[in-house]
C-alpha cells in the first residue's frame, strides 16, 4: 500500500511540472523576446532561435523519460491490483464451490442413511414374519411338552414338600435338645416345652395337698380343667393359628393347672371345663398364640366363670364341705411346743379353707424354690410383693384380704408369667411392689374375694409401659439423666396404674364388670376379623 501511494503522488507531482513549464515556456519566450529586441535589436535572430530550440527539446525529453518511467509504474499497480482482484475471486469461489461440495455431501449422506433404514426396516419385517411363523411350528410342539413339564414340576414340588416335612419331623424328634436362638450369635439349650415341664413339676407338691384335702373332688377339677384346656388348645389353634402342633409345648397344660388352684374345691365341672376353654381362646389364642397375650389367661378363665356362671361361682357350699374333706390339719409342729406360732406353722403345713391351690404355704414355697433353681423365675416379682403386702397387713388395721397361700400362688406362679410381667429387674421390683399397693388399695376399698384376680387384671396391661419405662441404661449415655428420666416416667406411670385401679374398682362397686367382659370378647372378635381380612387381601 506505502508503493502505491508513492507511484500516485510521483505520477501527480509531474503532471504539476509539465502544466508549470508548459506556462513558464509561453511566459518566458514573450518576455525573452522583447527583450532581446528592445536590447539587442541588431542581434541575429537566428542564434537566440536555435538556442531556444535546444533548451525545449531537453526539456520535452527529460519530460518523457519520466512519463515512460511513470507509466511503466502504474502498469505495474494496476497488474497488481488485478492480480489481487483474480486472487480474491478465486478464493470466493472456491470457498463457495467448497461449501456446495459438502452440502452436497450431507444430502447424500443423509439420502444413504434413509436407504439403509429402509433396508433394515425391510430385514427386520423380515425376520418378525420370520420369528412368527417359528413360533407358529413351535408352539404346538411346545404345548405338548409344556404339559409334560408341568405334570414333572407338580410331582417334583410335591416330593420336596414331603421331603421337607419329613426331615422336620425327623429333626425334632431325633433331637434331644431344641435349641431356641434369641439372637443370631446366641443360642441356648432351653425351649418352652422344658419351661413347662419345669412349671409342672414345681406345680406337683399343690396338686398333692389338694388331694389330700379333698381326695378325687379336688383332682377331678384339675383334670377337667387340664382337658377342657388341652382339647381347646388342640382344635381352636387349626382355626386361629393354622398350628396342628400348639399343644405340644404344654402351655394349656399350666393354664388348665393354674386356673384350676383357683378354684373352690366344689366348683361345678362344666363350669369349670367352660373357664378352661375361655382361658384358651379369650386368653391366648386370640392374641396370636403363646406369648403374645396381654392378661394372664388363667384369670381371664376364672373371670369368664364368674361372669357367665355367677350363682355357681359366689355360692358357698363350693367352698367347704365337711362330707367331702377328707382332711382339714397336719399337727406337726405343735407336737414339738404348742405355741401360737407352731399352731401357724401348721397352717402353713396344710389348712382346709381357701382355693385349691391355697391349702399348702410350703408345697407353694418349695415349688418356687425348684424354679428359682432351675432360673425359671427371678426372686423379684415375688420378694417386693410379699413385702409390700406385709408392709400393707401391718400398717392397715384390718389387714389385706388376701390369704398367705393366695398370695404365695399369685407371687411365685401367677405374676411371674412371662408374656405378662416385667423383663427388667428394675421393672420386676417395681412390679412386685405395685402388685401389694394395688392389693392394699383392693382390700380397703372392701373387695374381697376377687382380689387376686383384680391385681392381675389391673397390672398386665401396663407390662409393656413398665418394659419402656425400667429398661437398662445403655452404654454411653450419663446414668444419672437417664436414672432422673425414669424417675419421673416411674411417677407419672404410678399415678395412671391407680386411677385405673379407682376406675376398676369403681366398676366393680355398680356391677359393671360384666360388661366390660362383653366389650373385651367383642374388641378381641373385631380384630380377629379385621387380621383375617388382612390375610386374605395379602
Amino acid at each position: 500500500m506505502a508503493d502505491d501511494k508513492s507511484l500516485l503522488e510521483d505520477i501527480l507531482n509531474v503532471r504539476k511540472k509539465r502544466f508549470k513549464d508548459a506556462l513558464f515556456d509561453n511566459d518566458g519566450s514573450q518576455i525573452s523576446k522583447n527583450n532581446f529586441v528592445s536590447e539587442n535589436e541588431n542581434k541575429n535572430k537566428i542564434d537566440m532561435d536555435d538556442k531556444y530550440m535546444d533548451l525545449k527539446n531537453k526539456k520535452t525529453n527529460e519530460i518523457n523519460e519520466k512519463v515512460k518511467t511513470n507509466s511503466g509504474k502504474i502498469i505495474k499497480l494496476e497488474k497488481i491490483r488485478e492480480q489481487k482482484a483474480k486472487r480474491e475471486r478465486l478464493e470466493k469461489g472456491f470457498i463457495q464451490t467448497k461449501e456446495s461440495e459438502n452440502v452436497n455431501k450431507d444430502n447424500q449422506n443423509t439420502e444413504n442413511l434413509k436407504k439403509i433404514e429402509k433396508t433394515q426396516e425391510k430385514t427386520a419385517k423380515l425376520n418378525n414374519q420370520n420369528e412368527n411363523v417359528n413360533l407358529r411350528k413351535n408352539s404346538d410342539k411346545s404345548v405338548k411338552t409344556d404339559t409334560k413339564t408341568v405334570n414333572t414340576a407338580q410331582k417334583e414340588k410335591a416330593a420336596k414338600k414331603t421331603d421337607r416335612n419329613s426331615i422336620i419331623k425327623n429333626f425334632f424328634k431325633n433331637r434331644k435338645n431344641k435349641k431356641l436362638s434369641f439372637t443370631p450369635y446366641i443360642r441356648t439349650e432351653v425351649d418352652i416345652r422344658s419351661v413347662m415341664k419345669d412349671v409342672i413339676i414345681s406345680l406337683i407338691p399343690a396338686i398333692v395337698a389338694a388331694s389330700l384335702v379333698y381326695g378325687a373332688k379336688a383332682l377331678l377339677v384339675i383334670v377337667t380343667s387340664i382337658f377342657s384346656a388341652v382339647v381347646t388348645e388342640k382344635l381352636f389353634s387349626i382355626i386361629f393359628l393354622n398350628d396342628k402342633d400348639s399343644a405340644h409345648d404344654l402351655s394349656a397344660v399350666i393354664t388348665g393347672i393354674l386356673m384350676a388352684l383357683t378354684l373352690a374345691p366344689l366348683t361345678s365341672l362344666p363350669v369349670v371345663a367352660f373357664g378352661a376353654s375361655m382361658a384358651i381362646i379369650f386368653g391366648k389364642l386370640m392374641y396370636g398364640g403363646i406369648g403374645k397375650n396381654v392378661l394372664n389367661p388363667a384369670v381371664v378363665g376364672r373371670e369368664f366363670m364368674t361372669v357367665f356362671f355367677p350363682a355357681a361361682m359366689s355360692s358357698g357350699t363350693i367352698w367347704f364341705s365337711q362330707e367331702a374333706l377328707r382332711l382339714s390339719k397336719i399337727n406337726f409342729f405343735v407336737n414339738f411346743q404348742k405355741t401360737p406360732i407352731m399352731s401357724y406353722l401348721d397352717e402353713l403345713l396344710l389348712t382346709s379353707s381357701g382355693s385349691l391351690g391355697s391349702y399348702s404355704a410350703f408345697a407353694l414355697i418349695l415349688g418356687g424354690l425348684y424354679l428359682l433353681l432351675k432360673n425359671r423365675i427371678s426372686w423379684h416379682i415375688p420378694v417386693t410383693l410379699f413385702a409390700t403386702s406385709f408392709i400393707a397387713a401391718m400398717v392397715l388395721k384390718d389387714g389385706i384380704s388376701v390369704s398367705t397361700g393366695g398370695l404365695l400362688l399369685t407371687g411365685i406362679f401367677m405374676a411371674t408369667d412371662m408374656p405378662t410381667s416385667p423383663s427388667f429387674a428394675g421393672g420386676k421390683i417395681y412390679y412386685g411392689i405395685m402388685l401389694g399397693v394395688v392389693i392394699a388399695l383392693l382390700s380397703v376399698l372392701g373387695v374381697k374375694n376377687e382380689t387376686l384376680s383384680y391385681v392381675l387384671l389391673i397390672l398386665n396391661p401396663f407390662t409393656r409401659f413398665i418394659n419402656k419405662v425400667f429398661r437398662p441404661v445403655v452404654f454411653g449415655y450419663d446414668v444419672k439423666e437417664e436414672v432422673v428420666k425414669q424417675g419421673g416416667k416411674a411417677i407419672l406411670l404410678t399415678l395412671g396404674i391407680i386411677v385405673f385401679a379407682l376406675i376398676f374398682i369403681g366398676l366393680h362397686k355398680i356391677g359393671a364388670i360384666p360388661y366390660l367382659v362383653y366389650l373385651y370378647i367383642l374388641v378381641l372378635t373385631l380384630q380377629l376379623i379385621r387380621s383375617d381380612r388382612n390375610k386374605k387381601f395379602n
